[in-house]
């Protein structure tokens, strides 16, 4: 199997039947930093949920899970059970206390059905349980290909929009590179010629090897190689997440947790590029990298967002 990058937003339904009854699924997923779940049962299948949420839980990893299961052309008598005990008792003290006080009763059956523990759901029992059961979480699972193919695409077009900003930091990135030694280069010259300038009047001359030691201290402070490489190195650990990676011979649960690792390692790994982007910031002091390292930090800042997306 391979794990790739999947949105979390998505959507998808499906329906079934069982002895003429439609068991309607739709599940509606959204952003969400942990997986939670909501769901909506009629109260016939009410005993259902914990199985629903294991099996949602075990399919999914990220994001705000939607849940609703819909009964159609279900029969009354399948639906609700009445208690003709107590509805019976209600009518005849009705009756009696109209006899009792001279008038005639006029009783509203629905009205009475409106009471507290009149009506109860009608539960299956034994194996026509385990048939809905088996029925229920058969159209849930439909339903998830669905949720999962629409996750898969959206994931598919994030991952596409990361690794174009990714290619662009990295001709940034290179630019930076080049205009660093440029830069030392400058400094050295401006340096010199300001003193120059400062010192003509007293015809003394500067020492090259003080003029040597200064340059080589700005060098040192001003140095941010390590910090290129650095995230250099996070673009390429970034772009080799967004690949598919093969899970061959790995259980689904296997799968779930690879695909939750790969949202919060894309997560880590932006926020370690934008801590070395502002590290060259206030190291170089040049303005052509300082607008290089705005624009690139503007791409960062894009990539987080894209991946509070993935799942």
């Amino acid at each position: 199997m391979v794990a790739m990058i999947n949105s979390m937003t998505g959507y998808g339904d499906a329906e079934g039947q069982l002895d003429s009854v439609t068991y309607s699924v739709e599940i509606r997923t959204l952003n969400s930093r942990y997986l939670k779940t909501k769901i909506k049962l009629p109260d016939p299948v009410a005993f259902l949920e914990g199985d629903i949420e294991k099996f949602l839980r075990k399919n999914l990893s990220r994001g705000m899970v939607n849940y609703v299961l819909r009964l159609k052309n279900v029969s009354a008598n399948v639906l609700f059970d009445i208690d003709e005990t107590a509805l019976r008792a209600y009518v005849e003290k009705l009756v009696r206390i109209a006899d009792s006080v001279g008038t005639e009763c006029h009783i509203d059956i629905g009205g009475l059905l409106l009471l507290p523990g009149m009506l109860s759901p009608v539960l299956p029992e034994g194996e026509a349980a385990e048939q809905v059961k088996r029925k229920v979480l058969s159209v849930t699972q439909e339903a998830l290909e669905n949720v999962k193919q629409m996750r898969a695409v959206e994931g598919a077009a994030l991952a596409d929009d990361m690794r174009n900003h990714c290619e662009e930091i990295k001709r940034k990135l290179e630019r930076i590179r080049t205009r660093s030694a440029a830069a030392l280069q400058k400094y050295a010259g401006r340096l010199k010629k300001r003193v120059d300038e400062l010192l003509a009047n007293t015809q003394l001359k500067l020492d090259e090897e003080t003029l040597a030691r200064e340059v080589a201290v700005f060098a040192e402070r001003s140095d941010i190689s390590e910090e290129i490489a650095r995230l250099d190195s996070h673009l390429q650990q970034f772009a080799d997440s967004c690949k598919p990676s093969t899970l061959a011979g790995k259980s689904d649960d296997s799968n779930a947790a690879a695909n939750n690792q790969t949202g919060r390692r894309l997560d880590f790994i932006s926020q370690e590029m934008l801590r070395e982007a502002n590290t060259i910031a206030s190291k170089a002091s040049d303005i052509e990298i300082a607008h290089y390292v705005v624009d690139i930090k503007c791409r960062i800042e894009r990539i987080k967002e894209q991946v509070q997306n993935i799942e």
